[in-house]
């Protein structure tokens, strides 16, 4: 593989539409990335987790939640198989209070290393006075999610995080590792069904979010986000289905 800089999109200072030029990205050996779909398949999500930090440099590792719904989950098996893992999480601006509420719970249960990250102050008040996310939700996560995942995602060659299969028909397509956007993804959970999830969530008696209480299945931005099953209440009315850091 060769390293270069990873792409972002840009919002220009003035109008917000413009983009930056996108620089050539790190390319992996697709036979790589299939022996070690092999070699994971059979493991289980925590094995897969210890075996990660013995094919990669743990520094040149980046976890990222959400701490939506059922981030305990993902973040209880890292916080036992590779407890000096650091979690990026995603300061929108537009988190609901309950979400900053659980992510300080779990950050203490678990003494999980979080490390926020955001967009550009400039770039966020823009969305704001803007209120992009009513006319164009896909730059506005552009702005307050994508970007700020890529302006540092070239500092790592692996990219964990706890999408599964059952979720999206995104996601249904995935393996537990990919290339993708010049960067390897590892999904240790990707084949987890819905019962093991949940009886994993049962067995170790791990939190849910405050909001899966009342209707709220998937968690985003307050603006994006109503109750519903699954993935149904985010971007309601819209065909919309991911915020793009995982396309």
């Amino acid at each position: 593989m060769s390293p270069s800089g990873a792409s972002q999109p840009d919002a220009g200072k003035n109008s917000g539409a413009q983009e930056a030029p996108r620089p050539v990205e790190r390319e992996f050996d697709p036979e790589w990335i299939r022996t070690l779909n092999e070699k994971y398949r059979p493991l289980s999500p925590e094995q897969r987790i210890v075996e990660l930090y013995q094919d990669f440099d743990p520094a040149r590792v980046m976890l990222t939640s959400s701490f939506a719904a059922t981030s305990a989950f993902l973040l209880h098996i890292f916080s036992r198989a590779a407890p000096h893992q650091q979690v990026f999480f995603i300061d929108t601006g537009y988190h609901f209070p309950q979400t900053l509420e659980y992510k300080r719970k779990l950050t203490e249960l678990y003494d999980l290393k979080v490390v926020d990250i955001r967009a550009e102050d400039w770039k966020h008040q823009f969305t704001v006075t803007d209120e992009t996310w009513k006319k164009d939700p896909d730059f506005c996560c552009s702005i307050n999610k994508v970007e700020p995942i890529y302006a540092i995602k070239q500092d790592f060659d692996v990219w964990a995080s706890g999408l599964m299969r059952w979720q999206t028909e995104h996601r249904s397509t995935l393996d537990i590792f990919e290339a993708r956007s010049g960067i390897i993804k590892f999904y240790p959970l990707i084949d987890v069904s819905r019962e093991q999830r949940d009886a994993y969530i049962k067995e170790h008696q791990l939190p849910f979010h405050p909001l899966v209480a009342v209707g709220y299945s998937s968690i985003g931005c307050t603006h994006c986000t109503v109750p519903g099953m699954d993935r149904s209440g985010r971007w309601n009315n819209s065909p919309k289905t991911e915020c793009g850091l995982h396309l």
